[in-house]
């Protein structure tokens, strides 16, 4: 069990989360988010970008009422 909490661990992830001006993308456990956006499209492809170059990364999606959509899960390349 101590190794599947070690890798959640040192798995980074972000969220791509509604706010009242927009998207932002934010990494779990931070008070501020990494990036601002004005729509969901550009903070989904910020995410992907960040989530993929800190991988191994998750990014979850939210929809616009805070609930989970959907994630994704990045692993670095073997």
């Amino acid at each position: 069990a101590t190794d599947t909490a070690e890798d959640t661990s040192a798995r980074a992830v972000y969220h791509v989360v509604p706010r009242d001006d927009g998207w932002a993308v934010q990494k779990e456990g931070n008070e501020r988010a990494t990036s601002l956006h004005t729509s969901k499209n550009e903070a989904l492809k910020a995410g992907r970008e960040v989530a993929t170059n800190q991988a191994p990364s998750r990014l979850v999606v939210h929809k616009a009422d805070g609930t989970i959509q959907t994630s994704y899960t990045y692993d670095t390349e073997a």
